[in-house]
């Protein structure tokens, strides 16, 4: 059995770590390279770090942020925020990056996709799910949460993987920032129908069964989390050994 992964999250806005609630709220959560040191030191198995604004904003994303962090770590490195081209991907690479996740410009240019499994390998991309409940089922949002797409996830899901994506960056954008636990229901339905690794996001609340359940029931690969992470509610190593304990498969 493959280890399942714990994943913190640096949200990153105007040069600040941040965290909110349903993508709104915005406050203040830290250092993104203080803190991320810290969690590379703690244990965790992957970091993510998006700069939330940059698409919204127009702009690249930072890369001399990227740098910083980079050079602070020595666990796998995602980065994704105001991606646009081949070109982007390349640099953020080349900043230290080892993955870059792809959510407003894998839907506006799927071909992207397959151009970044293709020059730079599928293990480095990663296709971000944004998404939300309406009626009966869940639809695409891009744009960091502001715009609302015709797609449904689970016909997303299937797209992406014939395109060349690595792995999804799967977020619930109803469970977000609140602590209640992850989407379960929306975690399992992505999992049956793609062949891709899952990351869970959203939800996670200072209750190591938030975790247990995402995998066991959930069928995730690994889970992501935020703000217990930074205001330390919950510990990597603590949440290691109690899923250790479980039975769970993680890096020591």
């Amino acid at each position: 059995m493959l280890a399942k992964r714990i994943i913190p999250c640096l949200d990153v806005k105007d040069g600040q770590t941040v965290k909110g609630v349903n993508f709104q709220n915005l406050q203040y959560a830290g250092d993104p390279v203080s803190l991320a040191k810290r969690y590379s030191d703690e244990g965790a198995d992957e970091l993510v770090f998006l700069d939330i604004t940059a698409t919204n904003e127009g702009r690249e994303t930072m890369l001399h942020l990227v740098e910083e962090v980079g050079k602070q770590i020595f666990i796998p490195f995602t980065v994704g925020g105001g991606i646009k081209s081949i070109v982007d991907i390349r640099n953020i690479l080349l900043a230290g990056a080892d993955k870059v996740s792809l959510n407003t410009a894998a839907v506006n240019n799927p071909f992207l996709i397959t151009q970044a499994a293709a020059s730079f390998g599928s293990q480095c991309v990663v296709v971000a799910i944004d998404a939300k409940k309406e009626e009966d089922d869940w639809y695409v949002y891009i744009n960091a949460g502001q715009k609302k797409t015709d797609i449904k996830v689970r016909e997303w899901v299937k797209v992406i993987e014939k395109l060349g994506a690595g792995e999804i960056l799967l977020t619930s954008m109803d469970a977000d920032g609140t602590q209640k636990g992850f989407d379960i229901e929306l975690t399992k339905m992505v999992s049956t129908n793609s062949n891709l690794p899952v990351i869970a996001s959203g939800g996670a609340g200072p209750v190591p069964e938030h975790f247990s359940e995402v995998f066991e029931k959930g069928a995730a690969d690994a889970a992501l989390a935020a703000s217990i992470f930074h205001y330390r509610t919950l510990e990597i190593k603590d949440l290691k050994n109690y899923l250790d304990e479980k039975g769970i498969a993680v890096r020591k």
